[in-house]
């Protein structure tokens, strides 16, 4: 049964059962190419398709998914989700939306990705490991080298009115690298994406990922102690993805944030402005409606330091009273609707990293942090991660530095900013895309020797 035809009916059963009904139904193919030593390692070539049910009954929902569209799955759909339904014994109301008057136009799709023949896409991996091993001696193994691209689309229809689509593609790969002198050793890696084929620099990204390693061979530890740090910009959005949960509406009503009720308070510096941004042209992440088929808009979640709204879906907003901010979330046809960001990220200022290693003038600058899962506690904003990365003497890099931790808390690292820098850069985008700047902090707690 064709994909039209099968959502049609299921919305009829649907409807015939007494309920509002709801299909999220999601397409999509992936390629990916892993390289090692002038090889072919691993080759993924894959299609797939989905869809979710859900219906609203007294207030509840229930949920059911299937890849298969037949009549069978049609009958499986509907009773599954109607005995969904009736366990769900959260008193929360849950809502279905008819839809927005009007919807952003957004060009998220490329078809000049999914046209790159495959054996293009492994000729880009070959001739990015042989780059990585070409610009220094020292630079002994690739540890991984990958290119991949995806494209997916996403239609959202209910009995209520709603009948949206979005589609957006993606290219990208990354490069990881050893450097070796004597005994020391050290790892690089960069990762890079685009919508636009014709943005891929190959050798610019090779680059990256060696000097990476080979700039950090040598580190050693600090003494232990309070330091001025730099966070680069890579650093920065790792951070800031990792606590973005501390702005979910769901999370501060549950009680796992500290931010709840600091709606209009000053949670941050003045310089800092942190954006979520679903209109981004650049970003596959970017969507003209959101999990429950809300239309979206640019808005600044933090506002020179004061926070304006926390991320909130239907659902959260009913219960403060406001209105949603367009940040339900499906992480696939088959997910039940949460609460994400899109492209969450903090709003560069004009200085540039120069500028900020001036300001600094003697502190440190971090270029990696591990351990984020272990390490950070994204209730308390507590964390203490193992580092790298460099001493900063009268605004100029240093030494390498390795072997340290840093620990601070995060809410008190976001009134500590003291200033943003011009170098945003996001990370590699899922569900969502997290981007910063360089951030310039008032003072860290450092474990060193």
């Amino acid at each position: 049964m064709d994909s039209k035809t099968f959502i049609n009916e299921l919305l009829r059963r649907g409807a015939d059962r007494g309920v509002a009904s709801e299909v999220c139904y999601e397409t999509g193919s992936s390629f990916e190419a892993e390289v090692k030593n002038g090889e072919l390692l691993q080759y993924n070539v894959s299609d797939s398709a989905g869809l979710g049910f859900r219906v609203l009954k007294d207030g509840h929902t229930g949920t059911a998914s299937t890849q298969i569209l037949d009549d069978e799955a049609l009958t499986q759909l509907v009773d599954g989700a109607l005995e969904n339904a009736a366990l769900v014994e959260s008193k929360d109301e849950q809502f279905m939306f008819p839809g927005s008057e009007s919807y952003p136009e957004l060009n998220l799709y490329n078809p000049e990705i999914e046209a790159i023949p495959a054996a293009d896409k492994i000729d880009m991996a070959m001739k990015l490991e042989k780059l990585a091993l070409s610009i220094d001696p020292r630079v002994k193994q690739v540890e991984g080298c990958s290119v991949f691209s995806s494209s997916e689309e996403r239609r959202m229809t209910n009995t209520l009115g709603l009948d949206v689509t979005t589609k957006a593609s993606l290219l990208g790969g990354y490069v990881s690298v050893v450097a070796r002198d004597g005994e020391q050793v050290n790892t690089g890696t960069k990762i890079f994406f685009t919508m636009n084929p014709a943005e891929v620099d190959l050798e610019a990204v090779a680059k990256a990922a060696v000097s990476e390693a080979v700039g950090g061979l040598g580190g050693a530890p600090v003494e232990s102690g309070k330091y001025r740090v730099l966070l680069r910009r890579d650093v920065a959005g790792v951070m800031l993805s990792t606590f973005a949960g501390i702005f979910s509406a769901d999370n501060a009503q549950r009680g796992l944030s500290r931010l709840k009720g600091k709606e209009g308070e000053a949670i941050a510096a003045d310089c800092v402005t942190i954006m979520d941004d679903p209109l981004r042209p650049d970003s596959p992440s970017s969507a003209p409606f959101d999990g429950e088929g809300v239309a979206t808009w640019a808005k600044p979640i933090v506002e020179n330091g004061r926070l304006n709204t926390l991320l909130h879906n239907l659902k959260t907003a009913k219960k403060q009273g406001v209105t949603t901010t367009a940040n339900a979330c499906r992480s696939s046809y088959a997910a039940p609707v949460g609460i994400a960001p899109t492209n969450f990220f903090f709003v560069p200022s004009e200085q540039d990293f120069d500028a900020l290693l001036s300001e600094l003038g003697d502190g440190l600058l971090i270029t990696d942090l591990q351990g984020m899962h272990a390490g950070a506690n994204a209730i308390t904003g507590d964390f203490s991660l193992a580092a790298k990365g460099f001493t900063v003497e009268g605004g100029k890099i240093g030494r390498a530095v390795s072997q340290i931790t840093v620990a601070g808390n995060y809410y008190q690292l976001l009134k500590d900013i003291e200033a943003v820098g011009a170098d945003l850069e996001f990370r590699v985008p899922g569900t969502s895309c997290f981007g910063s700047p360089s951030l310039l902090i008032k003072d860290l707690s450092v474990a060193g020797k």
